[in-house]
Order: C-alpha cells, then structure tokens, then sequence
C-alpha cells in the first residue's frame, strides 16, 4: 500500500520543485512576498483609482483618492485580520485562538499581530474597506454608493496578488485530486495530490474580474448608473468564492462545521453577498442613467 501511494505521488507535481521561496531574506529580516502582495494590490489600485478620478463624471477628487487609500488600507489589514481571526480560528476558551495564543521565543509575539505568517479574511477586510469608504465619504460630503463603484474596480489587484501570495506560501491548498495539474504541497500532512485551488481564485476573483470591471468602467457607461459596477464586483467576487470552495480544502478546525451543514463557511458567507450583488446591479439597471449636471467632475 505505501509503494503504491510512493509511485502515484511521483507523478504529480511537488510544490518543492518548483523552487518558489516565502519571501527575499535581507539578512536582518525577511520580506515576505505576503506582505508584498498586498502592498502591490494597494498601490497598483491607488495608480488605478487616480486615472479613474481624472475621467469625466468622477464622484470624488484627488484628494479623496487620497484618503481612500490610506483609510481603505488600514481596513483591509485590520478587517481582514479581525475577520479571520473571528471566522477561521478557534480555541480552548470558547474565544477565537488568535486573540488569546502567543507564539513563544526569545520575543513572544501575539499571534493576531503576525500578519507574515499568513491569516486573512476576504469578508472581514470587505467589511474594513466598507467602513473606510464610509468614513471618507461623510467627511468628504460624497456619494458613498458611487465612490464604492468606483473603488470595486481596483480591488480585483489586490485580490490577484493576494491569491497569488497564498500559492508561493504554500497555503490554502485545495481538496485531494486526480487531476493531472494536482500538486502536493508540503504543509500538507496527508502528502496526497491536491488542487492548487490559489490558483483557481488568483483566476476568478483576480485575473476574470480585474478584466470585467476594466472593460465595464472603460468601455461602457456603467458608471454613469450608481451601484452598477459595486453589484457587479459583489456578485462576480462571491460567485467565485464560492466556486472555488468545492475544490478547496476546508480549515481543519471548521471541517465538522462544513460536513454538518453541507458548505464550508467560506460559502455561507458568500450567500449573502451574492444577493446583495445581484439586488444592487438589477436596482441600477432599472433606474436612468445620471444626467449631464451628475456628469462634472468633483473639484480638486
């Protein structure tokens, strides 16, 4: 029997081999490419945004560029950390593990503050972003439903890179598999081929939906109709979420929960906001377009 699953496992794929490294050692610390990947996403979507609010109609200026970004990435770290750590983890005391473990060592470090290790939560850092787009929009007295639109169109970058950063750390793998691209990765205590599901999102949630939403803002009028483009972004990014649950591995501490209820928590948690997406882009189609008067670019 184990020579049996030591020649199938030789014809797959090994993660080892395809010499990928968690980040580039300085010496004195190591950069992960995690933390990289979400600072490319935020500064490419910054790039992004900035051409956006130089074209006609835009519902912000400059200056409100600004503030998103530095308000939306305080919301993504913080969501998303918060928001993984209060779905994906769990413990002894009836509390989530991250807001009570310290990893030991010379410095014990709490671990909800190590974001290098990996842990964060599409939904929670949605909600963050959510709440700093809110805050930037009061401030700044701006449709908080058009300014959401137009940040649904760079947030697809961040989503490409992150998946993508999940594959180089080797984590997140897919469910045991047969097929021929399957892969063993070698966090994986089973040692058995699997799907390298990273990549299945780092395709829908990134690459299909930074496409979609470039050519809907680009080359249509989308963003002339409030909640179009944010709907679309909703619906599209939860679709695929939950697509992709079926081939990815459940977290260890939730896999009861998804064997109960016939999903993963992933999946129930996209339920909703397909709704919500699919409800926000029929509501936009119904309505007129805005008019020339909402054409006029926010002043500087």
């Amino acid at each position: 029997m184990g020579t049996e699953v030591g020649q199938q496992a030789h014809q797959y794929l090994h993660f080892e081999d395809l010499g990928l490294r968690r980040g580039i050692d300085l010496g004195f610390f190591e950069l992960r490419f995690y933390s990289l990947a979400y600072l490319a996403g935020i500064v490419l979507g910054y790039w992004h945004l900035t051409k956006m609010v130089k074209a006609p109609g835009s519902p912000m200026a400059q200056r409100h560029a600004d503030d998103l970004f530095f308000y939306c990435t305080l919301g993504i770290i913080i969501g998303g950390r918060l928001g993984y750590a209060a779905f994906y983890t769990g413990g002894d005391t009836g509390l989530p593990s991250m807001f009570t473990h310290f990893t030991p060592g010379e410095t014990p470090s709490w671990d909800l503050l190590r974001l290098w290790d990996g842990g964060m939560s599409f939904h929670g850092g949605l909600v963050g972003v959510l709440v700093a787009i809110g805050w930037v929009c009061w401030r700044g007295k701006i449709s908080f439903l058009r300014t959401a639109d137009y940040i649904s169109v760079v947030v697809p970058f961040g989503m490409l890179f992150g998946r993508l950063a999940n594959f180089i750390n080797g984590e997140l793998w897919g469910r045991q598999t047969d097929v021929p691209w399957a892969m063993i990765f070698p966090t994986d205590p089973l040692q058995v081929p699997r799907h390298p599901s990273q990549l299945y999102e780092a395709g829908l949630e990134g690459a299909l939906l930074v496409v979609v939403m470039l050519l809907l803002f680009w080359k249509t009028k989308a963003r002339w109709r409030p909640g179009l483009l944010v709907g679309v972004f909703t619906a599209g990014i939860a679709l695929g979420r939950f697509t992709v649950e079926f081939y990815r591995e459940p977290d260890s501490q939730l896999a009861d929960f998804a064997r109960q209820t016939g999903l993963s928590m992933g999946q129930w948690l996209t339920v909703p906001l397909i709704v919500l997406g699919i409800a926000l882009a029929v509501r936009a189609l119904m309505r007129p377009p805005l008019g020339a008067e909402a054409h006029r670019t926010v002043p500087a």
